[in-house]
């Protein structure tokens, strides 16, 4: 499941990439825009700075923005930053690997086996899916609406 904290980083890197030529937005400009908790916000976007995928400029013209395209910011490194492991369970987890204490054999354990094919299919999808490509998509879905 995604978790409230991704689920806000994507829509906080959303409104970035939405804002015009790149330019510093404050948090309160992103908390209002997207509906999000200020204080929750703040620490998110600190988290995705020192994931280098934002930076910040302070004093007047301040704020947080992209530090490269949003074409560039896939969704599974967003996850991974905030939430670590992609895999449902950590013998299958590419990253943060962990023997599953109840396993006897991992090499015949057909659990594993699915749940490697789900972390596959989450990658595949979620790691050729940018920031750019969720702005896009939602503008799509908007003018399918008005249609």
């Amino acid at each position: 499941m995604l978790t409230k904290k991704t689920k806000y980083a994507v829509k906080a890197l959303m409104a970035l990439a939405r804002n015009g030529d790149n330019k510093p937005m404050l948090i309160a400009e992103i908390a209002k825009q997207e509906g999000l908790p200020k204080r929750f916000l703040e620490a998110i976007l600190l988290d995705l700075k020192r994931g280098q995928i934002l930076g910040s400029r302070m004093g007047a013209g301040g704020g947080y923005f992209l530090v490269k395209p949003a074409s560039e910011i896939m969704v599974v490194n967003i996850i991974r930053i905030l939430d670590g492991p992609i895999a449902l369970l950590p013998c299958v987890s590419l990253n943060f690997y962990q023997r599953c204490e109840e396993c006897i054999d991992e090499v015949t354990c057909g659990i594993r086996e699915m749940m490697g094919r789900v972390r596959d299919a989450s990658i595949a999808i979620m790691g050729n899916t940018s920031i750019a490509d969720l702005v896009a998509k939602e503008k799509e879905l908007g003018q399918g609406a008005k249609g």
